[in-house]
């Protein structure tokens, strides 16, 4: 089960957060103050859909890790800190500051510079978050065109030029193969 919950959790904490940051600069880009009003105190109703993401992607990939923090998941394990600070120290704090202000009608240089931070922060915990999937993603290691009923294919086997089976154990030579 925590094999299905990870990826999901992780792939809708993502995908939220990206919704956060497009929402953001689309408006501040191309919208009235009104819509950017509604977004800024629309996302802090999201942190209730965010915040449990994140605990069941974290909590989730520590018990896949087990003991393991070398090679991609030390890297994943390195991110999640990052991650965590830059949403608890800066992009919620953020985020309400901006709901606030922007329910005031208070569009001032405060504002601006908060959500400039925030953009920001945003953006990094977006790279940091797609870098973890993509660490995944390569852990998982299944080729494209492999079913998911098909047993994994081993690495050796996806080489090119693909190389003659060797003669061994097991291994039918046909008539043309037999040597007098």
């Amino acid at each position: 089960m925590t094999k299905i919950i990870h990826p999901v959790a992780g792939a809708v904490a993502l995908i939220t957060i990206a919704t956060f940051w497009l929402s953001t600069a689309l408006t501040e880009l191309f919208a009235s103050h009104e819509t950017i009003a509604m977004v800024k105190t629309a996302i802090p109703w999201g942190f209730l859909l965010l915040i449990p993401m994140l605990a069941a992607t974290g909590g989730s990939g520590f018990v896949l890790a087990k003991q393991r923090r070398a090679g991609l998941i030390g890297a994943k394990i390195r991110r999640m800190p990052f991650i965590a600070g830059n949403g608890i120290l800066i992009l919620i704090p953020a985020a309400l500051f901006l709901a606030f202000k922007a329910k005031a009608a208070e569009f001032d240089t405060a504002f601006y510079a908060v959500q400039a931070l925030e953009l920001a922060a945003g953006a990094t915990n977006i790279v940091l978050l797609g870098l973890n999937m993509r660490d995944g993603f390569k852990m998982k290691a299944v080729p494209f065109h492999q079913g998911a009923g098909d047993p994994p294919t081993p690495a050796s086997s996806l080489a090119w030029p693909p190389s003659a089976p060797a003669a061994g154990p097991g291994y039918l030579r046909s008539r043309t193969d037999v040597q007098p």
